[in-house]
């Protein structure tokens, strides 16, 4: 597997996250350096985020899986989290399968509902 960081590491501006870009094949040895690069990449003031561009990975498997768990997991211990960018519509269903919620690029965030979307109120409530 290689990687890159397209903004650097550490260096992360104020507004935009940074960038982890992953290729396949995963290899087991690689992970912990990845784990650091995430590390280092949310230290400082920026974003909380780290995207992962996962587009390179290849044929989605355990392998990617328990990468970005340990990715992920990674993130949130130093207060952050990881957001996939360009995942393979197989890999989407993996994710889904095995139970693993890692936020992808374009959606929103389980806490905030969509934009133009109100929440339900009871009949006679006042909307707030």
């Amino acid at each position: 597997m290689s990687c890159h960081a397209r903004s650097g590491l550490p260096l992360v501006d104020a507004v935009t996250p940074a960038v982890l870009t992953l290729s396949g094949p995963v290899a087991r040895d690689e992970v912990p350096g990845l784990c650091d690069d995430v590390r280092a990449l949310l230290r400082g003031s920026g974003p909380r985020v780290v995207v992962c561009d996962v587009g390179g990975l290849g044929p989605p498997g355990l392998a990617v899986v328990d990468l970005l768990a340990r990715l992920e997991l990674t993130a949130r211990r130093a207060g952050g989290r990881i957001r996939l960018r360009d995942p393979d519509p197989a890999l989407r269903s993996l994710l889904r399968f095995v139970g693993l919620r890692i936020q992808l690029e374009g959606e929103v965030e389980e806490r905030e509902p969509a934009l133009g979307v109100e929440e339900e109120v009871e009949p006679g409530q006042p909307s707030v």
